[in-house]
């Protein structure tokens, strides 16, 4: 199994202007980019800055079968940081389907139950997302999952017999579930859910909640390459996020400014196994079964709602480039999109094109 940090972050802004389609370059190259993320320290202080506000605490944290990190600035930075960690572990227990006594490891034991608070917002939440993507985000994809080995990490290729087989028990139309008593059940047995595609986006959101009610105004969260922010940096300027490149070395697609925003990416780089020389991730196409073979290689979703920027990041990698920018066009008031193909080109959304900058050959979708 491999799976990568995806970003780092960049203590300098840069906002370059936008147009239609073009190659967007910076003076310096996309290396040095990433080399000056990794020399710089994200708690440096601006010189302007008052003391408090510029002080940083900051915890690392493995959770939901990755590391995290939380960090958060201020006076109430250290209290902010701890009841994040609390909140992290809490969700990671209610989640997680590899913990027998969570409650999701639970509805898929007993075939249904009552959700609380967290899980049932997640399941109604990931509901929707299944509509609106027209199946592509499904959390009933677990059994699946399951037999290829990717919740174990006993990998192996199922035959097409066992995936068809399968597929009759991952159907998401076949999830009963009732907002109103927050009951859950399924139509066939054997079926089994994983919210594992919308869990740690739901979680980067849950922290920022709890740095505001701290009275943290400045602060960001990393899970496992899932960046959240809250407001500036210290200083007032942009957080910059470096996209993590699909290649086995320190590339990167571009670098992102942001503010109070959210940035996910999926590909299929994360989490993968090779079997006679064929490389096997773990999105997987719910109409198939198999890994998902869309043209695209990593997806990234930019909006204040983590919880729709980890579905998306997901279900726009399964649709490909074309449905992917049908879809962001009809719902661009939620969010925005970075897609990189197979021919090395990247596509970025007219709402954060002026500020993204990229070495790639990269074309500004448009709403129309």
């Amino acid at each position: 199994m491999k799976k990568k940090i995806l970003v780092l972050f960049l203590l300098s802004t840069m906002i370059l202007g936008g147009c239609s389609t073009q190659k967007i370059t910076d003076s310096s190259s996309q290396k040095e980019e990433a080399q000056e993320a990794k020399n710089q320290d994200i708690s440096e202080e601006s010189t302007d800055g008052e003391a408090d506000e510029s002080q940083e605490a900051s915890k690392d944290v493995f959770a939901m079968d990755t590391y995290m990190t939380v960090t958060a600035y201020g006076s109430h930075g250290e209290e902010a940081v701890e009841k994040a960690v609390t909140e992290i572990e809490r969700l990671d227990g209610l989640l997680s389907t590899g913990e027998e006594s969570s409650e999701i490891a639970q509805v898929n034991a007993n075939g249904g139950g009552t959700l609380g608070k967290d899980a049932s917002y997640l399941v109604e939440r990931a509901l929707e997302f299944g509509k609106s993507t027209g199946g592509a985000f499904d959390i009933a994809i677990y059994p699946i999952m399951a037999e290829w080995g990717f919740t174990t990490g006993d990998f192996k290729v199922p035959s097409k017999e066992t995936l068809d087989g399968l597929l009759e028990k991952t159907k998401l139309s076949d999830v009963v579930f009732d907002k109103e008593t927050s009951s859950i059940s399924f139509k066939t047995d054997g079926m089994a859910i994983d919210l594992g595609g919308i869990a740690k986006g739901y979680t980067s959101t849950r922290i920022m909640d709890i740095y505001r009610e701290c009275g943290v105004k400045s602060g960001l969260v990393n899970l496992g390459g899932n960046v959240q922010a809250l407001g500036t940096k210290t200083d007032g300027s942009k957080w910059r996020v470096a996209i993590q490149g699909v290649e086995d070395d320190d590339s990167y697609l571009g670098v992102l400014s942001i503010s109070d925003k959210a940035v996910i990416t999926s590909g299929g780089y994360e989490r993968y196994f090779e079997q006679d020389g064929v490389t096997y991730h773990h999105i997987i196409d719910p109409t198939t079964g198999y890994p998902a073979d869309s043209g695209l290689l990593s997806v990234s979703i930019v909006s204040a709602d983590g919880t729709m920027c980890d579905a998306l990041s997901t279900s726009l990698f399964i649709m490909g480039k074309d449905k992917a920018i049908e879809y962001w066009r009809a719902h661009s008031d939620e969010f925005d999109m970075i897609l990189y193909d197979k021919e090395n080109k990247v596509y970025v959304s007219e709402g954060i094109a002026e500020d993204f900058t990229s070495d790639f050959d990269t074309e500004v979708v448009k709403k129309e």
